[in-house]
């Protein structure tokens, strides 16, 4: 399709326009990365477990990984009511709702803070700024509003980093590590738009149109594959099903190795991955027979990078199935009526 097409679908079906706050990614999360979050350096806990539904709970799976490969303290990630049994004042909670009425991620918050915790907050206002603001121990870290929360990664994810940075919770990036990263990222972006781009996104996506999609990725990028099917279901209305390296091979991959459905596989890859993971990785790519098989090499000198790299290109891709499904990116109908169904049970 000519770039001119993709620009005609854009005006057409992106009402909310996805597009353009996919664009201002790297921006919004250069700009949240570096705000000064006014929390001390207080390493002194048993761990964070991190609170959060769809797109705003996207970040906690990212810190989880981060924390796993490279950390001093464990991260959880809770995505349900309540609390876990064995959570304990000594927990950092860092509950994150973008709108701030996430019921939920309230519903832990609230006990969280019945039971003594200590919570960050991660908002543009809503409930969970008005619970936090009488509270001593607990802070309230602003991002802007107006958008859908899956749209503002940069602004979610940028500002958990900062917190987590500012503790000491997780290693900081030098100065010159940064400015490499949020350049080779913005490199990435012109490539992968849909307009100006490469025509990758589009080719990928057409390619995936009306099959079975398959997303599958080491387990330390297993969040954005995690995230990449979450953008298929909400962007393109359409079933994604992300599983993990190695755990997969002892399960689901005799699924795929079957015949059946018509079938897309797209692995998400780096030169990091364990030598193992490679291995088993090589020998799905020669044997499983699917009629599409996408492999992208994320890029990266960190994990952090190497995820973000996965999270923009897969946005994208996302994009583009939405437009060529005939599919506003922006609307969610279906959540919007649940949430007017729970509301009226109250």
């Amino acid at each position: 399709m000519a770039e001119s097409d993709m620009s005609s679908l854009l005006s057409k079906f992106d009402i909310g326009d996805m597009a353009g706050f996919t664009r201002r990614f790297v921006d919004d999360l250069e700009a949240a990365m570096a705000m000064d979050v006014g929390i001390e350096i207080d390493s002194d806990w048993s761990g964070v477990i991190c609170l959060g539904m769809g797109g705003s709970g996207a970040g906690g799976r990212f810190l989880k990984s981060l924390a796993d490969a490279e950390g001093g303290l464990p991260f959880a990630v809770w995505n349900d009511y309540g609390l876990p049994s064995w959570w304990g004042p000594d927990w950092l909670v860092l509950a994150t709702s973008y709108s701030g009425d996430t019921e939920e991620t309230l519903d832990g918050v609230r006990e969280a803070l019945e039971s003594g915790g200590t919570v960050i907050g991660v908002s543009s206002g809503g409930q969970l700024a008005e619970m936090l603001d009488g509270s001593d121990d607990c802070i309230l870290l602003s991002v802007p509003s107006g958008q859908a929360p899956r749209s503002a990664f940069g602004h979610i994810f940028g500002t958990q980093l900062a917190a987590c940075w500012a503790m000491g919770l997780l290693p900081v990036p030098s100065a010159g590590e940064m400015s490499g990263m949020l350049g080779r990222l913005r490199t990435t972006s012109l490539g992968v738009d849909l307009i100006g781009g490469d025509g990758m996104s589009e080719t990928m996506a057409r390619s995936m149109q009306g099959r079975e999609i398959g997303i599958i990725s080491p387990v330390e990028l297993g969040p954005a594959g995690y995230r990449f099917s979450c953008q298929i279901n909400e962007n393109s209305d359409g079933f994604a099903s992300p599983s993990d390296v190695p755990e997969m091979n002892h399960n689901e991959i005799v699924a795929w190795s079957s015949e059946g459905a018509s079938r897309a596989l797209i692995v998400l890859t780096s030169e990091e991955m364990h030598p193992r993971t490679q291995a088993r990785v090589g020998w799905m790519l020669d044997n499983i027979e699917s009629e599409v098989v996408w492999r992208i090499e994320c890029e990266g000198e960190s994990l952090l990078e190497r995820m973000l790299y996965a999270a923009h290109v897969t946005d994208w891709v996302s994009i583009a199935l939405a437009l060529i499904n005939g599919t506003n990116p922006s609307e969610m109908a279906a959540i919007d009526s649940l949430k007017a169904h729970l509301a009226s049970i109250q």
